[in-house]
């Protein structure tokens, strides 16, 4: 199996806010991995000052072989604990698929936009419709359209680690996928 083939994206968990850290090192070694941010104002020095911070506390996407991920929890145990989140059914790391992956990233990295960053358990995704946004800075994500805080968004999920939703989205800017079902004989 080559090293391209073996390459996942694998939602991480680290303490104390040291995400900026873990991506640090992530650049420094050419792993390539995500955070989402989000503009904050914080004043400083008395001044209103508007700075670019993580969305998620705690949380960094890395896409790379489960194995080079041990190797880094292994060096790094002690000034950046890392751990995995868990498949509760499977009970290994949970592996995100590389087309969900692209999505959220492509939401996310709007930092202007006014997105919402929702826990599984805050949404209830199942009354959404699957589209594809056609028009716009969103255009070509694929999600669920659903009504958030009486607003259509399409959402973008990542099951079991968190969802982002979009800004309001016009109804023509959205189209719906067909789902493709298959019959097994």
């Amino acid at each position: 199996m080559n090293e391209t083939s073996s390459l996942h994206w694998y939602a991480l968990r680290v303490t104390y806010s040291r995400e900026l850290a873990l991506k640090a090192y992530l650049d420094t070694e050419g792993i390539e991995s995500f955070i989402p941010m989000r503009y904050e104002y914080i004043i400083k020095n008395e001044r209103r000052v508007r700075k670019l911070v993580p969305a998620v506390h705690n949380l960094v996407f890395v896409r790379c072989s489960r194995s080079r991920i041990e190797a880094i929890k292994e060096s790094q145990s002690t000034s950046l604990p890392v751990r995995y989140i868990m498949d509760r059914e499977r009970h290994c790391p949970l592996v995100i698929p590389d087309l969900q992956m692209r999505n959220f990233i492509a939401v996310s990295e709007n930092y202007e936009q006014s997105l919402l960053y929702l826990e599984p358990t805050e949404l209830n995704i199942r009354k959404g419709t699957r589209v594809r946004i056609t028009g716009g800075i969103f255009a070509g994500v694929e999600g669920l359209f659903v009504r958030v805080r009486n607003d259509r968004r399409v959402v973008v999920s990542i099951e079991g680690v968190m969802a982002v939703a979009t800004t309001f989205v016009h109804p023509s800017f959205v189209e719906p996928i067909q789902e493709v079902v298959t019959c097994q004989k």
